[in-house]
């Protein structure tokens, strides 16, 4: 079948599915990601209009080296409720909005940058959802395309080395295979412990819960000293097990945890797991099927080649690789980093 023949099918297909849908998704998103005015021009340079707060997550999401740029808006005279370290609790009428793109050269990544799509998470009155926006060629907009797109990107990586993907945007129902815990569509990013981390503002570095709070952004909320700060993977001032810790819960756990889409694995990877069982150490797998590699168990502590961690994190085989969604490379660093975890293992 020709793909655009495929694509079309996929979209009626859809959209037969929305009908049937007591209300219908599409209902709050816009054609295109202009008519929301979110950015001033050129919008791919992603500089936000006032009462818009640019964030970031102390550790990121892997997706293919991609860089992203992360923003939340507000509805007028509402606030976001402080739940806990793992739960805010944000208005209806919330949008939070991801940018992916790859500057030509890491090396300069201010410049010559390729926007490649742009996420919506909306609060709708009836819950959240989500809408991807993909950017035209000339870098001028972002078209509303819920079945999906892929895109060749190239790149020279840190290292000087030329790299390549076949990029892809998820169509809009794949967003419910990260976003989707105990059956209920929601936020997955955007924790306090994940935002009690030094931003960019104004020309100095500050806490983000902090501006917030100096933004009146947030209604009330303990001292931010009191609140747990997740450990950033790719910084030394960390541990080594805060760093692995960091990468599993950002990259897994959303799946991985007693409430995810994988929870009938047995293996729970948030943050603040204490059980090493639950953790995967001498953990067979569940049903793995060829992506167990023929191995015993999900961590053998000082053998991380006979650990299923390293096998699925190694693989891109869509049959094989974890996470199985949101990825088309395998991350070097992130997998070298779990390798010295498991290595470390060993020793306690």
């Amino acid at each position: 079948m020709p793909v655009s023949t495929f694509t079309n099918s996929l979209v009626a297909g859809l959209f037969v599915l929305f009908s049937l849908i007591k209300a219908n998704p599409l209902e709050y998103a816009k054609p295109k990601l202009s008519d929301y005015g979110f950015f001033r021009e050129p919008m791919a340079e992603q500089i936000p209009v006032d009462n818009i707060f640019p964030y970031r997550i102390s550790t990121e999401l892997f997706k293919d080296y991609a860089f992203k740029s992360r923003f939340i808006v507000l509805p007028e005279g509402e606030k976001i409720s402080y739940i806990g370290s793992e739960e805010f609790d944000f208005p209806v009428g919330t949008i939070f909005i991801k940018t992916f793109y790859y500057p030509a050269d890491f090396r300069i990544p201010e410049k010559n940058r390729q926007v490649i799509e742009t996420r919506l998470l909306v609060h709708t009155p009836e819950g959240w959802t989500g809408y991807p926006y993909v950017w035209n060629i000339e870098q001028t907009d972002a078209i509303l395309d819920i079945a999906g797109n892929r895109q060749k990107v190239s790149w020279i990586d840190k290292r000087g080395k030329s790299q390549n993907v076949n990029y892809l945007v998820p169509n809009f129902n794949m967003c419910k295979g990260c976003h989707v815990i105990d059956k209920t569509f929601q936020p997955i990013g955007p924790k306090p412990r994940l935002l009690n981390c030094d931003n960019f503002y104004d020309g100095a570095h500050k806490n983000q819960l902090e501006k917030m709070l100096e933004l009146d952004m947030i209604d009330e909320m303990p001292s931010v000293e009191t609140i747990p700060a997740t450990a950033e993977w790719g910084s030394e001032h960390y541990s080594l097990n805060d760093r692995a810790r960091a990468y599993l819960d950002v990259n897994c756990a959303h799946c991985h945890n007693s409430k995810g889409s994988a929870n009938t694995s047995g293996l729970f990877l948030e943050y603040n797991e204490k059980d090493l069982k639950k953790l995967g150490v001498f953990k067979p797998p569940i049903a793995a099927g060829r992506g167990s590699g023929s191995l015993d168990f999900n961590i053998v502590p000082g053998k991380p080649d006979k650990s299923i961690f390293i096998f699925r994190m190694e693989s891109t085989d869509p049959g094989i690789l974890m996470p199985e969604s949101g990825r088309k490379m395998v991350h070097k660093e992130g997998v070298a980093l779990i390798r010295d975890w498991i290595l470390s293992l060993e020793d306690n």
